[in-house]
This record gives C-alpha cells, structure tokens and sequence, in this order.
C-alpha cells in the first residue's frame, strides 16, 4: 500500500523489525481480547461481588465508552509525544489497571479499574496503526496491516474461548479474576519488548492541545455510546433518552468549534479537511456495516449458543474456532487477493460473508433445533470468517492510505474510535432486536430475522465495494 504524501516525520524512523511487528500486535490483542473476555466472567462476577445487573453492564460499559471517548486523543499524544512512548504507557497502564480489576473488592471498584483499563487501552492502540503507517511502505505495510485486521478478528473468538478456559479451570481458585490477571505478565513482556524492538516516530510539526475539542468529542461520544451501552438493561430511563438526543447537537457543536479552529490556524483534536476527504469518508463508510454487523452477529451468536442450543461458555468459545481460523487465513490471503481483484475485493468479501450468514440461518431453520453440533455450524461460521477476514484489513488499509502522514496517529485514533462506537452500536440495535424478537418469534426465527438485517447491511457494502475506483497497493 503506497500513498503519495512526503515525508513529515522529523527523522525517518528506523524499519520495523519482524519481533517490532509481533510486539505492536501483541499490544493490539490485549485491549480488544478483553473487550469481549469479561462477558464470559460476568455471572460469575454477579455471585462473587453481589452485583446488580446494571452494575455489571457498567463493568462491560465503562471499559468501551472510556475506551472510544479516548482513542483520538490519544492518537493525537502520540503524534506529539512519540509513539512508542505513548504505546509504553498505555502497555504499562494496562497491566497495572488489569491487577486492579483482578483484585477489585468489589463491584465498583471493578467498574472504576474497568473505566481506567479502557484510558489505558485508548493510550496504546492507536500508536500501532501510526507507527505501521510511519514505519513500513509497499508490500510490507500491506502485510503489516493484514495482520493488524487479523488480530482484530480472532481476538474476539480467542477472547470468548480463553474467558471460558479460565473461568471454567478456578486456576488456585481465582475463579473470574483469572480473566484480568492474565494480562499482567503478557502487558509486561509487551513492554520489555517494545522498549527493545519498537521504533520510535512523531508528527513533524506536534500540535498544541485542543481542551475544547477534546472535551466537545468526549462529551458527544458519551452521550451517544452510554445510553447505547446502558439503556437497555436499565429500562430506557429518562435520562438515557435525553442523553441519546443530544449527542447530534454536541456533534454540530463539535464541528462548529473545530472547523473554527483549523480556519483560525489552531490545531483542532479531529481537523474537518481529513473527514472532507472522499477517500477517508469512503473508508469510514466502508466500516459502518463491517462493525455494527460484525458487534451485533459477536452478541447474538453467543446469546443462541449458549441460551438457545444450551452450550456451556467453553463449548460456545470453542464453536467460534474454525470462524477465527478462517478469519485469520482470509487477511493473510487479503494482499494478495487485492492484487488479483482490486476495489471488486470489497463485494467479493461481501458476498462470501452474507452466504455465511445464509448457511447458519438455513442450518438453524432447516437443522434439529435445539440439537445443532458445533460441526453442523462449522460450514457456515467459516463462511462468515473468510468474508470477516477480508473486510477488516481492506477498512483499515483503504482508510490508512487516505490519511497523511503528518496526521497519522489522528487518523488511527479515528480510525479505531469509529470500530469501538460500532461495536456499541451493533449491540444495542441488532442486539435489541434480537432480544426483542426472541420472546414471540423464538430464538430460532429471531436470529434468522437479525442475520437478514446484517446481510442487508453487507449488500449497501458490496454495492460501495463496485464503486470504489481503486484499493491501494
């Protein structure tokens, strides 16, 4: 993948090495593994610390909406600061808020180191989008960024199966702890190698700060991703309407005060020129269906698993595997194929991904409900992962290539805040519906019902996909 921007670094970083690489990767897995890993620890949780339902969904709320409200400020720190010194402490302070949670004595202890593990996470995951742009052109970048989509996708299904491993073994009865103190010595191998092997880069001219637009971005993300996250298992109280309803008016207000910004010669947290682009607002578009669909398929999948076929959360993760493989094997083949196809590779993956869903919904209708085998779900689950496979390295590759260079850890922020706000979308509306539906339809035909909503998203996608002039080399 090339782009045609100059050089804007103040000194060319030096190359990313293979163990550099794997250790931007390692950092990538810990925050999004442990986006879904605690949903599996959550009934334990609920008998261990007496926790309330809404209590737990601030455990699950408070890590993503931290998380997303702070991703483009930190992109931002680490244009300013240095990436790696930014990927350091967002590495470190993962580890150390991962040993709280573990050790939390109770529910909103847990739900405050939750709140502070997804800063942590905002910190770090943005420097490795910009240092594999700042760091590796070609070939080398197209690889690079497969790989970043691949962990990306398996990082889920790994997440749902180490959850279930830990949960289930009790290791020297630590029960759902396990599931946060596990990532204390994988953050500190993390951290010892990327002080070694992670090469350092910033933006050539580091912006001022932005306290208006940072707090204006905050506040519109909250007051759309907290009643998203929120509202259901609470009943849609007042305030989480009203919160809802003003997240379009923060937003204009948001606009209004960075376009100000930039004309004025400032230095604005999110410029309006990037989302001006039509190659940026084309690859953001791109990744609406990928992650609402992809966040709303992760809730449901495993809600019918384990409640409509009555699989334990073990076998539920475990069924998930051959899905991750082949997610895996796609984004690896995605150069390649890229080569071959070019923009088509976009509906190509659209069409693999919706006959997925088309063989789980036929396995599911036509099949012995409630007695399906994770083998009889196998065909379709890998249909679904190729096409998954696919689509995550192609967003992220399309949408790095229209980003300068000079802002690259403010389109990565960007680019990962856009992924993270999906996630809470996809569960809230696909999720909802299902749950919704599930009581007069049955679980069958609900799940039938919102895998043809995702299908339908996937379609506007293929149909993006003929239209797209090229995909970057």
């Amino acid at each position: 993948m090339t782009t045609t921007t100059p050089p804007t670094t103040k000194a060319a970083p030096r190359a990313l090495t293979p163990l550099g690489l794997f250790t931007l990767l390692l950092g990538t897995a810990l925050p999004m593994i442990d986006f879904f890993i605690v949903n599996v620890a959550l009934p334990t949780i609920e008998h261990d610390l007496h926790a309330p339902p809404a209590t737990l969904e601030m455990v699950v709320a408070g890590y993503a909406v931290a998380y997303a409200v702070l991703l483009v400020l930190g992109g931002r720190l680490g244009d300013g600061f240095g990436r790696r010194r930014l990927f350091l402490w967002g590495v470190a302070g993962f580890g150390l808020t991962s040993l709280a949670c573990g050790l939390a004595p109770g529910a909103w202890w847990l739900v405050a180191a939750r709140v502070a593990q997804g800063a942590a996470s905002a910190a770090l995951l943005p420097q490795v989008l910009a240092t594999l742009h700042a760091t590796t052109s070609g070939e080398r970048r197209a690889r690079a960024v497969a790989l970043y989509g691949s962990v990306g996708g398996v990082s889920v299904v790994l997440g749902q199966v180490l959850g279930g491993v830990l949960v289930a073994a009790d290791l020297a009865g630590t029960g759902w702890r396990a599931v946060f103190l596990v990532n204390v010595p994988v953050a500190l191998a993390a951290l010892v190698c990327a002080v070694r092997v992670v090469p350092d880069s910033l933006a050539e001219r580091p912006a001022r700060g932005d306290l208006a637009g940072t707090a204006l971005l905050a506040a519109t993300l909250t007051a759309l991703l907290l009643p998203l996250t929120e509202g259901r298992a609470t009943g849609w109280p007042l305030w989480s309407v009203l919160l809802l309803a003003s997240a379009p008016v923060l937003a204009a207000v948001f606009h209004g005060v960075e376009r100000r910004a930039e004309r004025d010669g400032g230095s604005p947290l999110l410029p309006p020129s990037l989302l001006a682009s039509a190659e940026v607002r084309r690859g953001l578009l791109l990744g609406l269906p990928v992650f609402t669909g992809f966040a709303g398929w992760m809730f449901v999948s495993a809600v019918t698993l384990q409640q409509g076929l009555g699989y334990g959360a073990l076998r539920a993760g475990l069924t998930l595997v051959p899905m991750g493989v082949a997610q895996f094997a796609a984004s690896m083949l995605a150069p390649r194929v890229v080569r071959r196809f070019g923009g088509r590779t976009v509906t190509l993956a659209a069409v693999v991904h919706i006959a997925g869903l088309a063989t789980v919904t036929a396995t599911a209708l036509l099949g012995r409900w409630p007695h399906l085998s994770p083998p009889v779900l196998a065909p379709g689950l890998v249909l679904c992962g190729l096409g998954q496979g696919l689509q995550l390295p192609l967003y992220y590759r399309i949408l790095l290539a229209a980003i300068p260079a000079r802002l690259a850890g403010t389109g990565s922020g960007l680019a990962a805040t856009l992924q993270q706000s999906c996630l809470a979308v996809g569960v809230a509306t696909l999720g909802s519906l299902f749950l919704s539906l599930a009581p007069g339809l049955g679980m069958r035909e609900a799940l039938a019902v919102v895998l043809a909503v995702q299908a339908a998203g996937l379609l506007g996608l293929g149909w993006l996909g003929l239209r797209l002039p090229r995909v970057p080399g």
